[in-house]
């Protein structure tokens, strides 16, 4: 009997959607309209090399439809696709899959997504008539996908580029989930996505792990979970999609915040050192570019990093605020819209080996939002070929009530 109510309870917390215990402007694990994996990482040249994973979750009775997009380093949408959830569903994802081709295939169809006991009958909305199952991505957006990923010159953009060029060969960016209301081919920035495609309700949780299998790591996190609400936000308001709403507040998602506390050892323990994992707000919608360029407002810049020692004595990072940066003369800690920086490394040199960082990210790109940008900061440690961990930096403001907070240090 102990464990039947447990499962009761349980459903009937799972049932609330999160919304219950949801504040909104306070980024939490709770369910939410739209999850962000804020990096992902393929290497294409080895199954073996670094990918990641990620979940989506639905906590509710009701099945419901998402919408997955992936973005490249520098902000640009390159492919999307709908996802079924069953009430209280999972489908999991490893994003080595979707580069060659292959996406989970859900659908309001028994035989294709199963019903569990606790699930709400099927919905099919006529949007997603001989839409669903998607199958597999055509071959053109795969090549699409892997050129635009990795900063080639991408065949269906008439040879211009969509991202950074590492010379590696490993695919990056970052993936949203946004629950909408019907079908659709659109991107998020599509005129348009947030009068009619895009859901409301806070009922997706999910998360996300890197998994590096030739040198013995993986760390996880929760996806970042933006919640929404219509009656929070009005015209002018930031949003996490306010760039592409024109600031007009009608996606209704909570900012993230722009300021940012996280430890950091390079040493000890952690031979392999520290490294940071960047989202940020480029606050613009680039489009894709000439390559050998890049589009404004990138590399973008930030207000103030200061790194502290162990025994709280401050070393500021010089920088401008306002972006582009000029790499020649700005240390840019995180320079993309999406990234992963060494800390140590020539992107963010640090003095101590311990210590903590003050990240103030906000940032002036010729917004009507400046000089606030929304971002997010994972913190990845690691024992080379040992051990490592992953979490999230501590949270130091909000953009719903903005503030640009710089320290006194000299």
């Amino acid at each position: 009997m102990k464990k039947i109510a447990l499962c009761l309870a349980l459903l009937s917390l799972l049932a609330l959607g999160g919304q219950a215990i949801a504040d909104v402007c306070t980024i939490d694990d709770v369910p939410a309209a739209t999850l962000l994996l804020p990096y992902f990482e393929v290497d294409l040249d080895s199954a073996d090399g670094i990918t990641t994973l990620f979940s989506v979750n639905n906590a509710s009775a009701a099945p419901v439809l998402a919408h997955v997009t992936l973005w490249t380093d520098l902000s640009i949408a390159t492919v999307d696709f709908d996802l079924y959830l069953t009430g209280y569903d999972v489908q999991s994802f490893n994003v080595r899959d979707i580069f060659d081709g292959s996406v989970p295939q859900t659908a309001p169809d028994s035989a294709i997504s199963n019903l569990g006991a606790f699930s709400d009958p099927h919905f099919a909305p006529a949007s997603c008539s001989g839409g669903l199952p998607i199958g597999n991505i055509p071959g053109p957006l795969v090549n699409l996908l892997r050129q635009a990923h990795t900063g080639q010159a991408v065949t269906l953009f008439s040879g211009r580029c969509a991202a950074t060029d590492n010379g590696d060969n490993v695919a990056r960016g970052y993936i949203t989930v946004d629950v909408v209301q019907e079908c659709s081919t659109d991107f998020p920035n599509t005129p348009g996505y947030f009068s009619g495609t895009a859901g409301y309700d806070n009922v997706l949780w999910g998360d996300y792990f890197y998994v590096d299998p030739a040198n013995n790591f993986a760390q996880g996190e929760t996806l970042v979970h933006v919640e929404a609400d219509q009656a929070a936000f009005m015209s002018g308001d930031y949003t996490y999609y306010g760039r592409y709403v024109n600031w007009d507040a009608s996606d209704a998602r909570e900012p993230l915040p722009s300021i940012f506390a996280t430890r950091y050892l390079n040493g000890g323990v952690f031979t392999g050192g520290t490294d940071l994992i960047c989202w940020r707000d480029s606050k613009a919608d680039p489009a894709p570019f000439t390559c050998g360029t890049l589009p404004l407002p990138f590399p973008l810049n930030q207000n103030q990093v200061v790194i502290f020692d162990e025994e709280e004595n401050p070393e500021l990072v010089p920088e401008s605020r306002f972006s582009p940066g000029i790499p020649e003369e700005d240390i840019l800690a995180c320079p993309w819209e999406s990234q992963r920086t060494a800390v140590g490394g020539p992107q963010l040199p640090v003095s101590p080996d311990f210590g903590w960082l003050y990240l103030n990210l906000n940032t002036s790109t010729g917004s009507v939002q400046d000089p606030y940008a929304q971002a997010w900061v994972t913190t990845v440690m690691s024992a080379d070929g040992r051990f490592s961990v992953g979490f999230d930096a501590i949270q130091l403001n909000d953009l719903c009530n903005p503030t640009d907070i710089i320290l006194p240090v000299n």
